[in-house]
């Protein structure tokens, strides 16, 4: 488990746009359980492609599309064991990712990006990719 002091930094990038930190397994069910619309969930991470591509393409992605989710959510892999574990748990059948960003449609896994989806991509890949994601089902 990371401290909090080393996380607060990674988790701030997501905040700052209007994410909410889902910390516990109680209120990631109740983010998504029986919700309507959209929401995306990014499981956050410290790891470089986080920071250099994850993150920083979600932020892009928002900015540059005039669709949007409804609802924008993170939990923190690593930190919030219990919020991750049960987020993974609606991503199912995917493995374990992280970092890793995924779309509901109201309360159903719509669209999901994996690790390797994201390892090796710019985050104007990872922006372009998520707008057009935005645009099929937002």
């Amino acid at each position: 488990m990371y401290p909090e002091e080393l996380v607060a930094p990674m988790r701030g990038e997501l905040a700052q746009i209007g994410f909410e930190e889902l910390k516990s397994a109680e209120a990631v069910d109740n983010h998504l359980k029986d919700q309507k619309g959209t929401s995306l969930v990014v499981v956050n991470s410290v790891c470089g492609c986080a920071a250099g591509t994850a993150r920083p393409g979600v932020a892009l992605a928002l900015h540059n599309s005039d669709k949007k989710p409804d609802h924008l959510a993170t939990v923190f892999a690593g930190v919030d064991m219990e919020a991750t574990a049960k987020a993974r748990e609606y991503t199912l059948p995917y493995p374990p990712s992280s970092p890793s960003i995924a779309l509901f449609k109201d309360g159903e896994l719509a669209h999901f990006v994996e690790r390797h989806h994201i390892e090796g991509r710019s985050a104007d890949m990872i922006a372009n990719h998520l707008v057009e994601v935005f645009k099929e089902y937002c």
